[in-house]
């Protein structure tokens, strides 16, 4: 195949300074031209050709149900998520209540159990908080998802264990094979090649199943949990193996998620919670011994697993590095929202990489003022990281943020949206170094490359670090004319 008359967009490497033609063979790049025709374009292609995009940090299944889930990102109060969830049961009375997005930090009145069996109704309630931390169920979702009944939320690993079983309370609609493409689609209208899918639940046999009955759209990395590690190690998989026969469904890391977040208060720090910390645990907490953390470590590096280490608090960052120093484990930390200068210089130093999802400082600015005052300077310091030699990755964390990578560089440009003041401007990044860190380490498309492409017809790069600029990124999508994996669309309006 042929893109004829094409511009590059100069993600890394300068780009030519004339239109182009792009050959591919095989699903490789494996000819970059001046154009035979500069001055028109015969087949109506001409635009900006760059790398697909890829979102590090995805929970596919869970993002394939949010459509049809209640938002509950208006509440407020206990008492109005309750009204939402009224609402929802009285036009839809013989369905359970699945919601997401609450964030309970700033609540006068804490989220209880009674408040939901107070509802008439037979039908199980789950909701979600907005990030993914904790449930707050009815007595009949504890029951139905094997929990001990009690008036509080469910919450971090009590809680992710039973993430994974939702199933039972809602049935397998939404989380099939066919919703698993739907949601592909949509991503690669995006010009989105890859996802790193953390799904809390499933494993390896589950993913090849799934993408035999036709969830085989985009490239896709499973990532493993500690339950699941035993399964992976005897199926003698290391990171980057292919599944199956295919080689764009293939291993990805072991995932461990070290502390909590900080709506619920749990993410790790070295200074206490400003209110409203969890009884007991005034700094929140870890989730494992270090000695526990290292063992994982040492388990996957000894079997060629990359690992992706959950840390938020910047105590969980500090412990996340001493235990990748110790194991010489690879890998990357995941989301680092909170950390110092000098964890940043050894983060470069030992080779580990940031993954960091910059949508959630959209979400997250008002209560870390709130909750971590005084710290906001050291929040998501992606300029920190760039300069001191970081290899930084971006993702979304789908739910929690949509799976839309033109927010999340955006939000790493230009720290706000809407109109809104930058948040802490000097962690901004520019839109060359934040697209680069959405190409999955593909720079300006060169020969050898994967045919791996989007097809664009704006440069997503052209602008000013300006208001007009963010909303030009936010937009991109609309700008999306195709988007190819391996040489094959995926994508085409």
């Amino acid at each position: 195949m042929l893109f004829e008359s094409v511009r590059l967009v100069a993600v890394t490497d300068p780009a030519p300074a004339g239109p182009v033609d792009v050959t591919v063979a095989d699903g490789v790049v494996t000819a970059v031209q001046p154009a035979a025709d500069p001055s028109g374009h015969p087949n109506g292609q001409g635009g900006w050709l760059m790398p697909g995009l890829w979102d590090q940090h995805v929970h596919l299944g869970q993002w394939s149900l949010t459509s049809a889930r209640l938002d509950l990102a208006p509440a407020r109060s206990s008492a109005q998520a309750v009204a939402l969830v009224r609402e929802r049961l009285e036009e839809w009375p013989d369905l359970p209540v699945i919601g997401w997005g609450h964030r309970p930090t700033a609540w006068d009145d804490a989220p209880v159990v009674s408040d939901l069996d107070a509802i008439d109704t037979d039908q199980p309630i789950v909701l979600i908080c907005g990030d993914g931390h904790h449930g707050w169920l009815n007595t009949r979702a504890l029951q139905m998802l094997a929990l001990p009944t009690r008036e509080g939320v469910v919450a971090e690993g009590e809680w992710f264990q039973a993430y994974g079983r939702l199933g039972t309370v809602i049935g397998v609609d939404g989380t099939g094979p066919e919703a698993y493409r739907r949601t592909m689609e949509a991503a690669a209208a995006h010009g989105v090649v890859g996802l790193v899918d953390f799904e809390f639940s499933g494993g390896v046999a589950d993913w090849i199943d799934r993408w035999g009955e036709g969830a085989d759209l985009l490239r896709i990395r499973m990532a493993a949990y500690a339950d699941g590690l035993a399964d992976v190690l005897d199926r003698g998989l290391a990171s980057g193996d292919p599944l199956g026969d295919d080689p764009r469904l293939t291993m990805g890391p072991l995932k461990i998620i070290s502390d909590g977040s900080l709506n619920t208060r749990t993410a790790w720090c070295c200074e206490p919670y400003a209110e409203k910390a969890v009884l007991g645990f005034p700094h929140g907490q870890p989730n494992q011994t270090p000695e526990e953390l290292r063992d994982l470590l040492a388990r996957a590096t000894g079997r060629g697993l990359d690992v992706a280490v959950h840390a938020i608090g910047d105590r969980a960052v500090t412990e996340a590095l001493a235990a990748f120093a110790d194991t010489g484990a690879r890998g990357g930390i995941e989301h680092v929202q909170l950390t110092t200068r000098e964890d940043v210089r050894r983060m470069a130093h030992l080779g580990v990489r940031a993954s960091v999802q910059p949508a959630h400082l959209l979400d997250d600015r008002e209560v870390t003022e709130r909750l971590w005052p005084g710290r906001a300077e050291r929040c998501f310091p992606l300029r920190w990281m760039i300069d001191d030699g970081v290899d930084v990755v971006l993702g979304s964390d789908a739910p929690v943020s949509p799976l839309d990578p033109w927010l999340a560089i955006a939000a790493a440009v230009h720290r706000a949206v809407d109109g809104d003041e930058p948040w802490e401007p000097q962690q901004s990044i520019t839109a060359r170094e934040a697209l680069a860190a959405s190409t999955d380490g593909r720079g300006t498309i060169a020969v050898g490359h994967p045919a791996d492409v989007v097809l664009l017809d704006a440069d997503p790069l052209e602008g000013d670090d300006d208001r007009a600029h963010a909303a030009r990124l936010l937009a991109m999508a609309e700008h999306v004319r195709g988007t190819w994996v391996a040489g094959e669309p995926v994508f085409t309006p």
